[in-house]
């Protein structure tokens, strides 16, 4: 992965064959915080650009499926290009492991499986980069949630490095600048009390926090949650994202469990119910109840309506 020369200097390529057709949007669909996602763009070619903030500095990463050649490239700029070029197969869910899972204990669940087999989590392996975002959602809508952080990183975020001007590509603010922000400036963001102070704490906490990428799953749990104002429902999101947790279940979730109930049972359903129907599932709850919902009836529209889950595949 050598500096290229010329307008793109800095850039360092990769391309990656994937050994099942990887489709790179839809993995990496679950990492955008809605449309006007700031740290990554998606282009009607299929190009999906990332702004992270690896362990060696800040990268952009622009992915580009190579569907006809069954390959990815991967090109990306500044300090930490080379970290996240290493990781792209990750990212892409190269490290999802879906051979074990055993989809027949119910109908719906085995026919969302044959028609999304080639379905992966990705890991980005970045806490601080799910975690932030998924504390802003708890308790609102996508859309309060989404624009909260659209502006948390429009406002105190940098630019990303390499040739990204034109997409407005931008860096989620660093852990030390969140936790400078004065109270005010959360309530300017839409952002009430009790989750800017969570956010506060977490980035307070980042560096260890970082480092549950190195336990197992269970421990990475107990970890989140001992973070006062992280909860069963936060750890899941950023298990999911950063870890690439195939069992990480959203409970708590406002239409989750319902969803769950009517492609399973045909009916709104709590949380511990959802809990058993999963549970023969375990360690791969989270890809069950997403080939449920891919498998099963919909729920009808009906209600208030809070942020659809990024994480399940498209029917």
């Amino acid at each position: 992965m050598a500096p290229t020369t010329g307008p793109d200097a800095g850039e360092r390529t990769r391309t990656w064959v994937p050994d099942w057709p990887c489709a790179p949007a839809q993995v990496l669909r679950p990492q955008r915080r809605g449309a006007g996602d700031p740290t990554q763009r998606h282009e009607e070619s299929g190009r999906i650009w990332r702004a992270m903030r690896t362990p060696e500095g800040p990268a952009s990463l622009c992915v580009q499926p190579r569907p006809s050649a069954g390959e990815v490239l991967g090109r990306a700029w500044g300090p930490g290009a080379e970290w996240a070029l290493d990781r792209m197969p990750a990212l892409l869910g190269a490290d999802d492991d879906p051979s074990a899972f055993e989809p027949h204990h119910h109908p719906e669940v085995a026919a969302g499986w044959r028609t999304h087999r080639h379905w992966r989590i990705g890991r980005t392996g970045l806490v601080m980069e799910s975690l932030v975002p998924s504390i802003l959602e708890q308790k609102v809508t996508g859309k309060q949630a989404f624009g909260s952080f659209r502006e948390l990183v429009r406002r105190h975020g940098e630019p990303a490095p390499g040739p990204v001007a034109p997409l407005r590509l931008m860096l989620q603010p660093t852990p030390d600048t969140i936790a400078a922000i004065p109270s005010w400036e959360w309530l300017r963001l839409g952002v009430q009390p009790a989750q800017s102070r969570t956010v506060v704490t977490a980035c307070r906490l980042a560096a260890s926090l970082e480092r549950v990428t190195e336990v197992p799953v269970e421990e990475a749990d107990r970890r989140l949650r001992s973070v006062r104002g992280v909860g069963v429902w936060t750890s899941a999101e950023v298990r999911q994202r950063a870890l690439g947790d195939p069992d990480a279940v959203s409970f708590g979730d406002y239409h989750l469990a319902n969803w769950v109930g009517w492609a399973l049972v045909g009916h709104d359903i709590t949380d511990e119910e959802m809990g058993e129907l999963l549970e023969p599932y375990r360690p791969q709850r989270g890809r069950a109840a997403a080939m449920a919902m891919a498998g099963g009836r919909s729920r009808p529209r009906r209600g208030p309506r809070m942020s659809v889950p990024t994480h399940l595949p498209t029917r």
